[in-house]
């Protein structure tokens, strides 16, 4: 919850010839993306966008000159676009910006497993990538706490998730243990 910029959207492929762009955003409603006015990008770039279509903008630099060309607008190819934090509003109690999720400590039955690298949703629901390579679905089964506060994720990998060789060699760490022996 500390950072200042929330990233909104990234400028995708060029759309013709005279320099618009896809704008791929991240806001609930798309739309809005031009309503925020002034957008930064990760190279410290300034821009406000004009929807033209769905999905198709017409960017304008801080100088307010437009972008005018298919070459110029390739260039811009895969830029992130961020807003201030106090531009948007609150989210929802159990709703999260993505940002906020990222470098999270994520922790299983009591030991760390990892930090959050990545968040992804392709649209059948957001999953949680870690820095151990693991990925896991963002549900309230498989994460049941969020703590912001202390910048902690509590999660409970189902089988299906963890893999049973995983399962199967902590059964039997587990039952090691039990026996009085060390595995």
């Amino acid at each position: 919850m500390t950072q200042d910029r929330i990233q909104i959207g990234v400028i995708g492929r060029p759309h013709g010839v005279r320099g618009l762009v896809h704008v791929h955003s991240f806001a609930a409603d798309a739309d809005s993306l031009a309503s925020y006015g002034t957008l930064t990008d990760d190279r410290g770039g300034a821009w406000t966008l004009t929807w033209r279509a769905d999905g198709i903008a017409l960017l304008r630099g801080a100088d307010g000159k437009p972008v005018e060309s298919r070459e110029a607008a390739q260039a811009l190819v895969n830029r992130k676009l961020f807003v201030t934090r106090d531009t948007l509003p609150e989210p929802e109690p159990d709703e999260f910006y993505h940002s906020d999720l990222i470098g999270m400590e994520v922790v299983e039955n009591g030991s760390v497993i990892g930090r959050i690298v990545t968040v992804h949703d392709y649209g059948a629901g957001a999953s949680l990538e870690l820095d151990s390579g693991s990925v896991i679905p963002f549900t309230l089964a498989c994460v049941p706490e969020v703590d912001l506060a202390s910048r902690r994720v509590t999660v409970s990998r189902p089988t299906e998730v963890v893999g049973e060789e995983e399962h199967a060699s902590k059964r039997d760490r587990e039952a090691a243990r039990a026996a009085g022996g060390a595995a």
